[in-house]
């Protein structure tokens, strides 16, 4: 069965994490992903480890290269540049998230390669965009999560502030880029001519801030941070249980409120003029959630996600990694998977969440060995033998 993608032919000169997570999420979806690579180390996520697998190779890395082709080519030689601009003419999309300015000198930006391929969608991603006061500046997640705000609003409201736990800001990017690109598909198929793209993650970190940004410029106050609890709901966060447990409450209503207190047989709470609506509860948070925290003590953990969820109340558990691979409903939903590499090594993978009924994401190739695929690339674009040996020779390839 062919993906939604196929035909669709991808350049990915992009490393670490936005980029290659772009280049995923399109090759799940059916196109032909080729990953250009540094000769002798390739992606700097190789490295990263422990953990790996037998040969070296870091879970890191096997995170987001999924589906591709490794050619490995030196961009610093004319015979390496050539060699992307061949592809690049038969390609629909390329990926880059070098520093601004950094593939002109190799003849390798948007303009020069748009000149050999109009019908090139390109898309650059990199910490602060193509313009502006911070360009010049190289773009780390951490960083951003920290200028965004979003590490103001996260952490424990008398601690410090704290990064979420994974470097979302480069996969929120990598999310809004893949959507970018087959949005730049669609309008080529009606134009007939690709485009640009310019990808911040400053500016994806800052709109991925959503209701809060919009406290901010709605109500005018600064979002403060409360660790678990919800800046424009009450009760609606993490409270500790009997045995030393915890659970996530999320009660979103004023019936669900209601539902509450009778599991807590403490119905005055719902009659109480203070807490009867939202945000009253919200104007009371300081008053209400003592009591609530207090009475939750009274039971274990689990006994309290039954009796809520009986009630109607939407709660949840506090997992671990391991715990929620273990759940019924992700094992139901197959989001584990195991492909095994060309060497006969099992790779571990995390599916697609996409799920699609007539063009589903396809999983047709672990994450390639460094340069695993060059020669066959380079006869796919005419090299022999011998002129491949040449550029091997060279350090070229």
């Amino acid at each position: 069965m062919a993906g939604a993608l196929s035909g669709i032919k991808v350049l990915d000169l992009s490393r670490v994490l936005a980029g290659p997570w772009t280049g995923q999420l399109l090759a799940d979806l059916g196109a032909e992903v080729i990953k250009v690579e540094r000769p002798g180390s390739g992606d700097d996520t190789r490295h990263w480890s422990p953990p790996s697998l037998a040969d070296g190779t870091a879970a890191y890395y096997l995170a987001a290269n999924r589906g591709k082709q490794s050619l490995t080519v030196d961009i610093t030689q004319p015979a390496g540049q050539q060699i992307v601009r061949q592809l690049a003419t038969e390609c629909d999309v390329l990926l880059e998230n070098y520093k601004v300015g950094g593939l002109k000198k190799y003849g390798l930006d948007y303009d020069s390669l748009q000149q050999l391929n109009p019908r090139l969608v390109y898309c650059s991603i990199t910490g602060f965009g193509q313009d502006g006061p911070y360009a010049e500046l190289p773009g780390y997640d951490y960083i951003v999560q920290g200028m965004s705000g979003l590490m103001s609003i996260t952490g424990p409201a008398d601690g410090e502030p704290h990064k979420v736990g994974v470097a979302v800001t480069d996969l929120f990017t990598g999310l809004y880029a893949a959507n970018a690109v087959q949005a730049a598909l669609l309008s080529r198929h009606h134009t007939g001519v690709g485009q640009y793209i310019d990808m911040a993650l400053f500016d994806c970190a800052l709109a991925m801030l959503s209701n809060v940004n919009m406290n901010w410029l709605v109500g005018g106050e600064v979002p403060p941070r409360l660790g678990n609890a919800h800046p424009n709901i009450v009760p609606y966060q993490v409270f500790k249980t009997g045995g030393d447990g915890h659970f996530i409450l999320a009660c979103g209503n004023d019936k669900q409120f209601r539902a509450v207190c009778e599991v807590l047989q403490l119905p005055q709470l719902a009659d109480d003029a203070r807490f009867a609506s939202n945000p009253k509860r919200v104007q009371h948070r300081a008053t209400l959630v003592p009591l609530l925290a207090e009475a939750f003590m009274a039971r274990g953990r689990d006994e309290w996600l039954k009796l809520l969820d009986a009630a109607g109340v939407p709660c949840g558990p506090i997992n671990t990694v391991a715990e929620a691979f273990a759940d019924p409903q992700i094992r139901h939903r197959d989001m584990a998977l195991q492909m095994t590499d060309s060497k006969g090594q099992n790779v571990p993978q995390v599916a697609c969440p996409i799920k699609m009924s007539a063009t589903p994401p396809q999983y047709l190739t672990p994450p390639p060995a460094l340069g695993e695929h060059t020669d066959a690339l380079l006869q796919h674009l005419g090299y022999d033998a011998v002129a491949i040996a040449q550029l091997r020779a060279a350090g070229t390839v």
